[in-house]
């Protein structure tokens, strides 16, 4: 079998590397990976492979810095033209951006499978790209593999049961990364040591929402401000950000680093003592190592987290995020429940796609 994987961003290529782990092990899989480029980094791009373990891309497309019709559109036809080359048996494509669309278009018009890695995942916010690629790209794939009870849930609702679609509970991908990861990062990440980190909050701030507004982005970090009096909070900041709080001359207290890496990533989150956040992954991820989290944002696919009390909403409001705060930090719980599998996620994906 030839499995075609379409990749793009950073996230991806962790879910990924584990997947492609689980098909080496399967000498009747054949695995193809496209680079679209979408989140290109040249210092971190080999780098990031050889230390993730992730196969070379096989082809490269080099698409980004575009708006998203344009980004899209590229992406569609480089990727027709690379399956046209190649005609494998299914497209293989993960989560919700431009490149995950592009990749099921370009298999679908010409009758090529596609499977689809967390699928069924909702915010019910049609204002974020994210939601439109993940709910058409459901749409069109045939084979669905979601993450958890939740995201089928969300599928059962939009009449899939209707289609011939094949919808597969193979659990999160991103936890089985968290956990064979774990050890390389504990090897290889000296960050906790390096910046004499002690008791500390790991936030961060990346989505447009939030960055671009000025009233949002002034509430977040007048709330972090706030939190650094009472422990320290250490920011992995993108320098886009960076440079909106420069040029709006925002004061900041608590204490910024430059962007990290997946192992220091890990690193950090094992040790901090909670989670302040408006990305999707790192919700997930801090369950993973047992940390609270205050999710920036108004809603979150991941409402597992919130029903079982391990994610705490909080928007951009200055209060909520400290109320949250003053809430999660010393309460206890049991982050033993079963919402994300056991780590097996990869090897689901591999038998099923074999049995399609």
């Amino acid at each position: 079998m030839k499995i075609l994987t379409v990749i793009g961003a950073r996230p991806q290529f962790v879910k990924a590397a584990v997947v492609s782990r689980e098909f080496n092990l399967h000498k009747n899989i054949n695995e193809i990976i496209v680079h679209t480029g979408q989140h290109f980094d040249k210092n971190m791009s080999q780098v990031f492979f050889e230390e993730m373990q992730i196969p070379t891309p096989n082809y490269h497309l080099n698409i980004n810095s575009l708006s998203h019709g344009a980004m899209t559109g590229q992406m569609l036809e480089g990727i027709e033209k690379i399956l046209m080359e190649e005609n494998p048996d299914f497209v293989l494509v993960y989560g919700d951006t431009n490149s995950t669309l592009a990749g099921a278009l370009a298999a679908k018009k010409l009758n090529i499978k596609v499977a689809h890695i967390e699928a069924g995942l909702r915010s019910f916010n049609m204002k974020m790209p994210e939601e439109i690629n993940r709910i058409l790209t459901d749409r069109i794939s045939d084979i669905l593999f979601c993450p958890t009870d939740v995201s089928i849930s969300n599928l059962m609702k939009e009449g899939f049961e209707n289609f011939t679609t094949k919808i597969v509970k193979n659990g999160d991908v991103m936890l089985d990364a968290a956990l064979y990861y774990s050890d390389y990062s504990k090897e290889k990440s000296t960050i906790v040591n390096d910046l004499g980190l002690q008791r500390f909050v790991l936030a961060s701030i990346h989505r447009v929402e939030n960055t671009d507004d000025m009233n949002n982005l002034n509430s977040i970090i007048d709330a972090l401000n706030t939190i650094n009096k009472t422990i320290q909070v250490v920011v992995p900041l993108h320098p886009r950000t960076k440079s909106i709080i420069d040029k709006n001359n925002l004061k900041v207290s608590f204490t910024v680093i430059d962007p990290v890496g997946y192992f220091d990533m890990l690193e950090l989150l094992k040790n901090c003592s909670i989670v302040i956040t408006d990305s999707g992954g790192l919700q997930k991820e801090a369950f993973f190592f047992k940390k609270f989290c205050i999710t920036m944002r108004e809603q979150t696919e991941w409402i597992e987290l919130v029903e079982n009390g391990f994610n705490l909403i909080a928007g951009a409001d200055k209060n909520k995020i400290i109320s949250s705060f003053d809430s999660l930090i010393n309460r206890q719980s049991d982050f033993s429940i079963d919402l994300y599998g056991t780590g097996n996620s990869a090897k689901i994906i591999a038998e099923s796609l074999l049995s399609f």
